[in-house]
């Protein structure tokens, strides 16, 4: 018997978070979320329900925990691109496609009584969650930044009548073994002919204090329009900037000012917690956070967390800048190679700076679609 439930409860509550770690216990690639981070969804003072709001589901097949989904609206996505659509994620199952098919029947019912006619994900409150459902490298070690799936996850959603929206595509990037010399030189004549030049950060205190405002105006600006994002809410930005604060080091960051010392491009990487994360199983404390702090000061694998370039610099050659910056933080700090994380396949500028490197695409992942049949009574699963 499959029973699906609305989360109503603290029990339920710390089923539908604990769930992932039951399932993908032996599962070598998978990286939890930090706990903390995540029982924050439960808190009615959590800053996206601002813009958002959202229903949590358990299903249990015979009284046991067998599955999880969420689906919410995303007030800000839908009033700008006058759309009517909810969007799936944390949908997690064990192997049977009827528990599946029982989850994804909750959430669209849901949506239909919210009068949205239009279904999409996996996709958070942002871009900045955990997004797309993993579609090749299930052989690949995730990263912190990006969820995990198996096999099966895109056979069932696919066999629900959910098609492809949209792919990131991931990359690993390597120091390149040739043409730096030409990086440094186009990097040195961007500089020159549009009187750019690189902030030497000292301290991320201090950097943060005089250009985060920039750099999210900067985000906000170049991202625009891309799939799946909205705007920074003051909210985001005091939890990004305080989320990221204890993990970011100055030799990781690579800002290009103009000649009025205003951010016009830049770049943060940090280094890889997926190990130190998969170790704790996301619970930083009372211990987690020290193999956290291990992984901050010696590391081998960096992540690109967010690239930006302002719209009228993307083909002035600031790319090479940034780039040529990453090398030599790169080599400074022994790093092997690093993950980009999420890159929309349609998203040229981007791709054009991975080609400056060795590079390897080892990941996809899909958003998926589905148009809701608002005649579907809201109480059938």
């Amino acid at each position: 018997m499959i029973e699906v439930k609305k989360v109503t409860n603290k029990k339920m509550q710390k089923e539908f978070l604990s769930f992932p770690d039951k399932l993908y216990k032996n599962c070598p690639y998978y990286v939890p979320p930090l706990y903390d981070d995540e029982k924050k969804i439960f808190s009615k003072n959590y800053y996206y329900y601002d813009t958002c709001e959202a229903e949590y589901f358990n299903a249990y097949k015979d009284g046991v925990m067998a599955g999880r989904i969420s689906a919410l609206i995303q007030r800000q996505s839908n009033e700008k691109d006058n759309e009517k659509r909810a969007r799936f994620t944390r949908f997690d199952v064990i192997e049977d496609f009827d528990v599946a098919k029982a989850l994804f029947s909750a959430a669209e019912n849901w949506a239909i009584e919210k009068g949205m006619d239009t279904i999409c994900g996996p996709l958070g409150f942002s871009d900045l969650e955990r997004l797309g459902m993993l579609v090749k490298g299930f052989r690949e070690f995730a990263t912190y930044e990006e969820a995990y799936n198996y096999e099966y996850y895109p056979q069932f959603i696919e066999q629900l009548g959910y098609e492809k929206e949209v792919d990131w595509l991931e990359f690993k990037i390597f120091p390149p073994r040739k043409n730096q010399e030409k990086l440094t030189r186009l990097s040195l004549a961007a500089q020159k002919r549009y009187g750019l030049h690189v902030v030497k950060i000292k301290s991320i205190s201090k950097f943060l204090k005089k250009y985060s405002k920039q750099v999210f105006d900067v985000l906000d600006e170049c991202y625009d329009g891309l799939y799946g994002t909205v705007p920074f809410t003051d909210g985001m930005i005091k939890n990004i900037v305080s989320q990221f604060k204890m993990v970011l080091k100055p030799q990781t960051i690579v800002a290009v000012c103009n000649d009025k010392d205003q951010i016009v491009a830049f770049g943060v990487g940090m280094p890889s917690l997926a190990e130190a994360v998969k170790k704790c199983n996301g619970r930083l404390f009372p211990f987690g956070f020290i193999g956290v702090l291990k992984a901050v000061r010696k590391f081998s694998v960096g992540d690109l967390a967010v690239v930006g370039v302002k719209p009228e610099y993307q083909h002035s050659g600031v790319a090479a800048i940034l780039m040529e910056q990453f090398v030599n933080l790169m080599y400074i700090n022994g790093v092997e190679h690093c993950e980009t994380n999420f890159c929309l396949e349609n998203n040229k500028n981007i791709q054009q700076i991975w080609e400056l490197f060795e590079r390897e695409q080892h990941k996809t992942r899909r958003a998926y679609v589905k148009k809701l049949n608002v005649q579907t009574s809201a109480t059938e699963i």
